[in-house]
């Protein structure tokens, strides 16, 4: 019998059906997973039964034979704060910022009852979720851990009143692939240990093949597909389905045919990056350390490792948006100067591309006043009509139409405002472009297609790419060359078939492992 149980679950924001014929079934000590595009409704399907999404459910629930549909006060309070754990995709914004780790695990274990825990259980809560030097941690607060720190505790809170019923809303899109794996990992140890049913929301089918043992596809708000992982991972149905795991990079994959490569465009020497360390602490940190790489004409090079690793902190160096230490960047035989020394023409040459889309674009502007942003700064000698012209152009070579220009970001698909930031990069007619974690925050589908935008871009304008990323799989599609950073240095790098094929640093063994 299902611990959890919804039977063709309707849910509705002011009269208008989002989600419609919604079953789903999730056994004690099983997992249930549900993979889908952006905006398809699953995360909708798993919070708005608890009331944490404006939604009104329809239908019938059952939590452990309570109806969730129609209940008081009492019984939701039960199922929200006694059966059930939440584990979000955000943990520095899921927990409280002014309270320490200690005080946050105390609050969440109260949900089972008035005593209180003492400092050796706190320890041994966040000992079993693998987080080092736990005794330490609980007098933390949440910024003063890494993600995959945070996303621990988190997990320590979920199930520190020990809930029937775990709600994992995409617990491991805000990491990297190694500690996706962990993670995950994690999560099927606990449900093994303590017999939890758990609830899994995740727009990446790879995080859920292994780790779930029913899968329900959503698409625009309805099931498409439902059944045992296994079986749909071995023969999909659904052309939707079928979509979604082609649109999944892996590195079983065929090789990709990349475009030639031209003469030598840019070279990095001994290029380093220290920060002094924040607050009261004293020494240093070197974030990147004698990083020396080479890019030529129309190449693209992966620049990839783990959260921390300096990956991110050497694209903004090259790009010269970031600090620069020591270290020279040459471009085509001549000293690259520091970004405020450089002229116009020299600024063009490099343009940044970032992680979170919407973030990266003004949210009171116009898509055709942050296209043509660029053009303002970099080239004050175009005329208006030309400015609009380029700026159409430019919407058209990343497959948006004119249709888009009075929009604004919040208007947009996390796919869209990253190809209004694509490009807005390309206008000024730039020879390299710096991405950075450019399709980790898109769904599968929208992250493949910005992949095969990028490929074209390349190909039509023979554009040299860094695309920093964690995801091997991804960049395998795009990159001719790998670079591999662990803890500010580079350990690894070469030609990207040959080095998946044959890793010698062990950081690039856990990466590929990872993927």
């Amino acid at each position: 019998m299902s611990l959890y149980e919804i039977r063709d679950m309707a849910i509705q924001i002011d009269g208008k059906r989002l989600v419609e014929g919604v079953n789903i079934s999730v056994e004690a000590g099983k997992c249930t997973a549900i993979i889908g595009a952006s905006g398809s409704g699953k995360s909708l399907s798993c919070l708005t039964p608890f009331g944490l999404t404006p939604g009104e459910a329809l239908g019938s629930i059952k939590l452990d034979g309570i109806e969730l549909i129609g209940a008081d006060a009492h019984q939701m309070h039960k199922a929200r704060s006694r059966l059930t754990g939440f584990v979000f995709q955000q943990p520095l914004t899921a927990l409280t910022p002014h309270l320490t780790i200690g005080a946050q695990l105390q609050e969440a274990a109260a949900q089972a009852g008035p005593s209180r825990l003492s400092r050796h259980e706190l320890v041994q809560k966040l000992e079993r979720v693998g987080l080092s030097r736990a005794d330490e941690r609980l007098d933390q607060f949440p910024h003063r851990l890494s993600g995959g720190e945070r996303q621990r505790v988190m997990i320590a809170a979920a199930i520190a009143h020990r809930p029937k019923l775990l709600i994992a809303d995409e617990p491991t899109s805000a990491l990297d692939a190694s500690l996706r794996g962990e993670i995950m990992a994690l999560l099927d140890e606990l449900r093994a240990e303590q017999g939890l049913a758990m609830l899994l929301v995740s727009h990446d089918l790879a995080s859920v093949e292994g780790h779930s043992d029913d899968l329900i596809v959503m698409d625009q708000g309805r099931v498409v597909e439902s059944g045992s992982t296994a079986d749909i991972i071995a023969n999909p149905q659904e052309d939707y389905t079928k979509r979604l795991m082609a649109a999944t990079p892996r590195l079983t994959e065929p090789a990709p045919d990349l475009p030639a490569v031209g003469n030598m465009l840019m070279e990095t020497e001994a290029v380093t990056v220290i920060f002094p360390r924040p607050g009261w602490r004293r020494g240093k940190i070197e974030a990147v350390v004698d990083a020396s790489l080479t890019l030529s004409e129309g190449e693209a090079v992966a620049i990839v490792g783990g959260s921390g690793s300096g990956k991110s902190t050497l694209g903004r160096a090259i790009a010269g948006i970031g600090p620069l230490t020591s270290g020279t960047i040459n471009w085509q035989g001549e000293v690259l100067p520091e970004r405020r020394a450089r002229s116009l023409a020299m600024r063009r040459l490099i343009q940044p591309v970032f992680q979170d889309p919407v973030a990266s674009l003004d949210p009171q502007w116009r898509v055709s006043d942050i296209v043509a942003e660029p053009l303002k700064n970099l080239r004050p000698d175009l005329l208006r009509a030309d400015r609009d012209g380029m700026v159409e152009k430019a919407l058209d070579d990343v497959g948006l139409g004119a249709e888009y220009l009075e929009r604004v970001p919040t208007s947009l698909s996390g796919g869209q405002a990253q190809r209004v930031a694509i490009a807005r990069a390309i206008i000024a007619g730039p020879q390299l472009l710096v991405l950075d974690e450019a399709t980790s925050a898109l769904d599968p589908l929208v992250g493949s297609s910005i992949l095969q935008l990028l490929a074209q871009l390349q190909r039509a304008n023979g554009l040299t790419i860094i695309f920093i990323t964690h995801d091997i799989a991804s960049a395998r599609r795009l990159c001719h060359r790998i670079v591999v950073l662990d803890e500010g240095r580079i350990v690894e790098m070469g030609d990207m078939a040959a080095v998946i094929e044959h890793p010698n640093a062990d950081t690039t063994k856990r990466l590929i492992a990872a993927s």
